[in-house]
């Protein structure tokens, strides 16, 4: 017996998998995230270990600047 699975059922369950595998995936150090990410890529690991360590300061810095925003804004 087959199970009917209506277009929203199988969206939500495919947004579940895909938040399971972005947290496993955030989860990792950077250096072996960079690795993964190189398999099958024309950029080396060394060079997707550079961008994701700028991206990462680069949203550290941006996540500082609203908290601060939001504090002057709060005051």
């Amino acid at each position: 017996m087959s199970a009917v699975v209506t277009r929203e059922q199988a969206v939500a369950e495919a947004r579940r998998v895909l938040d399971r595998a972005r947290a496993r995936r955030d989860a990792l150090p950077i250096r072996v995230a960079a690795e993964q990410a190189a398999a099958g890529s024309f950029r080396s690991a060394d060079e997707i270990e550079l961008i994701l360590r700028r991206l990462h300061r680069q949203s550290q810095r941006t996540a500082a600047d609203h908290a601060t925003a939001e504090r002057l804004n709060a005051a």
